[in-house]
């Protein structure tokens, strides 16, 4: 995991196409913009999870050891194939 410190207004790229800007830190809370392409989908991690779960019809457990990380690009293979 790439672990980066950014302040209010500062930005990271993700590729060419995706911006993340830090919009605001308000105490513990930190809001955030994401530019990216239309064809990208982009979640919150637990709404991502539940449109995961309502397809697959069923709450399927990480592995072992899985990351994070792993459970997100699983999905995302998931849902690329679904879209096909």
């Amino acid at each position: 995991m790439l672990v980066l410190t950014r302040k209010s207004n500062q930005s990271i790229m993700i590729g060419d196409d995706i911006e993340v800007s830090v919009l605001s830190i308000m105490g513990e809370k930190v809001r955030i913009g994401i530019q990216a392409p239309r064809d990208i989908p982009v979640f919150r991690k637990e709404v991502y999870l539940e449109i995961q779960q309502e397809r697959n019809g069923a709450v399927e457990a990480p592995a072992e050891g899985a990351t994070v990380r792993g459970e997100v690009d699983e999905a995302l293979r998931k849902l690329g194939t679904a879209a096909e």
